[in-house]
């Protein structure tokens, strides 16, 4: 197989051929400027991760068709590309992984991103990562996920201004993969999303310019040097400050606390009692989050939650790490 950039600039047309793409999951670990005061808003920090990821294939077919899990999604997403395209689809897309949908871990960008990146090769069309998610509608607040999939990494973006057709990224930079990450998964919640996410910014009170102050500043002079400096418990003290000024700030869109799910808070309650200082949540949730020094501690710390929770159906541990690569995307 040959192995494309994410940058592709000169696509090459390959109706006969297959494209498969691999693009991973991210954590969101929230906003640093809800105010907007300044003419920009939002602005977002976070990380790509290893695992789960979104793999797909699409392959030469007479009419268009799909399978595997998210099926249906994706040919809503195929529909936005060919109707702003003008193409008429004659492809297969097979889906054999795909990230959990509406968990916090950036799904839905994930799968627009793969899809659009491969009809662009498919088809020649000479798409930046920019404009796929211009076309399906991501990016409206967050460049995270549009970041992690061209890059990997920690990503910070700038926010959206009223000219801005999708937040720049503004700093990336590499993420300890000796620093184990933990996913705390509640099954039985899903994270805001779809109009409810709309409503939810809608009904929520103007967010202080102080506090945005106090975010930026947070993420400018603390998290950033702290990951060039490998520092855990500097970019984790960060961290926790972002979390709880917007945990609270979003606590009446997610039921009244500061997580969404009440299971996940119990782990994350723990784990900080346990002295872990990086950990929250991802986006709207539930997915929980916490990044450990080593692997021994991450295991040891893991075995303490499975024995406290083992009476919990709902709730899931993934440990994984923080991927430092952009998106595959290769031809066969």
């Amino acid at each position: 197989m040959t192995k494309l950039d994410v940058n592709l600039i000169n696509p090459i047309s390959l109706a006969h051929q297959s494209i498969v793409v691999t693009t991973s999951s991210r954590l969101h670990m929230g906003f640093f400027d809800l105010n907007g005061g300044l003419g920009r808003r939002f602005g977002s920090i976070g990380v790509s991760l290893k695992a789960p990821v979104t793999a797909l294939k699409i392959t030469h077919a007479p009419t268009l068709t799909a399978e595997g899990k998210g099926a249906e999604r994706a040919l809503k997403i195929v529909k936005q590309l060919t109707d702003a395209l003008n193409i008429i689809p004659s492809f297969h897309i097979q889906l054999d992984e795909v990230i959990p949908e509406h968990s916090g871990l950036g799904s839905g960008t994930q799968l627009s991103l793969a899809i659009g990146m491969a009809m662009n090769v498919f088809y020649g069309c000479n798409l930046s990562v920019n404009e796929i998610a211009v076309i399906t509608n991501r990016g409206t607040r967050s460049g995270i996920g549009l970041g992690t999939f061209a890059t990997g990494g920690l990503i910070v973006d700038g926010g959206r201004a009223s000219n801005s057709p999708v937040p720049p990224v503004i700093a990336t930079a590499k993420f300890p993969e000796d620093w184990p990450i933990l996913l705390i998964f509640d099954k039985g919640h899903t994270g805001i999303h779809g109009n409810d996410e709309l409503v939810a910014f809608q009904n929520l009170p103007p967010f202080p310019e102080s506090s945005a102050a106090l975010l930026c500043r947070q993420i400018l002079m603390q998290a950033l040097p702290a990951i060039t400096e490998h520092d855990l418990r500097a970019f984790g003290n960060a961290i926790q400050v972002l979390q709880s000024v917007t945990g609270d700030y979003f606590a009446p869109a997610q039921g009244g606390g500061r997580y969404t799910s009440e299971l996940v808070g119990s782990v994350l309650d723990q784990l900080q009692a346990n002295g872990v200082h990086c950990f929250g949540q991802s986006s709207w949730g539930p997915t929980g989050f916490a990044v450990f020094a080593s692997q021994s501690e991450a295991e040891t710390l893991l075995k303490q939650l499975n024995d406290t929770f083992d009476h919990e159906e709902n709730l899931e541990f993934l440990l994984t790490h923080a991927n430092n690569q952009a998106s595959q995307i290769l031809l066969s």
